[in-house]
């Protein structure tokens, strides 16, 4: 084989793998078009989207606040003798109720220390 050969074969694979590339560019490009028309053929089925006058807004008094309120468990009555216990869609909606007394529990110290804190817990 002479050294012609092998350059008119170099160029035609190279002239191939031009021609793939660019077939490809090609295909992925189609595809996104295809897509965005696609999506844009969903969007105009769509329900339209409220006005501005449909949206929600604050309630005339203002922002909602938090409310902070200390809990009490409500205690469930032990069974009396001979009673069967009470099953769950016979107790009460909450599990708490509001406490009478609304003042913050202050940590004393010394009084009690957490698990694993090396106090020495109450005394």
């Amino acid at each position: 084989m002479s050294t012609a050969t092998f350059v008119l074969a170099a160029s035609s694979s190279e002239v191939l793998n031009v021609i793939a590339a660019f077939a490809g560019g090609l295909f992925i490009a189609g595809a996104l078009v295809w897509a965005v028309q696609f999506g844009m053929r969903v969007q105009d089925r769509e329900l339209p989207r409220p006005l501005s006058d449909e949206q929600p807004h604050l309630p005339e008094t203002g922002p909602i606040r938090e409310i902070r309120e200390m809990r009490e468990p409500d205690e469930l009555p032990a069974p009396a003798e001979g009673r069967e216990r009470l099953m769950p869609y016979q107790l009460h909606h909450s599990g708490s109720r509001r406490g009478k007394d609304q003042q913050r529990k202050r940590w004393l110290p010394g009084s009690s220390g957490g698990f694993g804190s090396g106090g020495i817990g109450h005394v």
